[in-house]
């Protein structure tokens, strides 16, 4: 079954500590030649053709934002969350570099969950993208607006009954 085929998880699906970890994805010379040539960043540290004594890294790497588009998408299915929007990405660091021909799979933690508004809840998600050595190349917290199964009833005060407000007849005299 694909992951468009599931049920979706919903804000009250979500708890603290809940963990997902995605199939592996291998990062080639052609996934970043194409995200070079999307985004306009054609830096030599990214081509097939940078001799390895010019690297610092002892050969070509891929976009760091390459690797945080992967693991985005990556874990946009693991797990497939009913997601409304992306507010914020915060504390992300770049610890290692991507090879070409790494393979790379995201781990996702809930780390909190609230509600927010009738409609959705706030998410915040540790998500580390980490290489087939086990080493985490990227991480960082992602926080998103999840939708609720059930819209929440916003309780105001009851208004006065008719009766309460408006005199009876009698006393209109």
């Amino acid at each position: 079954m694909t992951p468009d085929m599931r049920q979706a998880l919903h804000f009250e699906d979500l708890c603290p500590g809940d963990s997902w970890t995605s199939p592996w994805r291998e990062i080639t010379a052609e996934d970043v030649a194409d995200f070079a040539e999307l985004t306009g960043d054609h830096d030599p540290l990214h081509t097939d053709q940078l001799i390895d004594r010019d690297s610092p890294f002892g050969g070509p790497i891929a976009h760091g934002l390459l690797g945080l588009s992967v693991l985005a998408g990556l874990s946009s299915n693991f797990p497939h969350v009913a997601t409304l929007a992306l507010i914020s990405l915060r504390e992300w660091s770049f610890e290692h570099p991507i090879f070409f021909g790494d393979s790379v799979r995201s781990v996702t933690v809930v780390k909190e969950v609230a509600r927010h508004g009738r409609r959705a809840g706030r998410v915040t998600w540790l998500r580390e993208l980490v290489n087939q050595d086990g080493r985490v190349v990227q991480r960082g917290i992602f926080i998103t607006l999840v939708a609720t199964q059930t819209r929440s009833q916003v309780r105001s005060p009851r208004p006065a009954s008719v009766e309460a407000i408006a005199p009876a007849p009698a006393e209109l005299g």
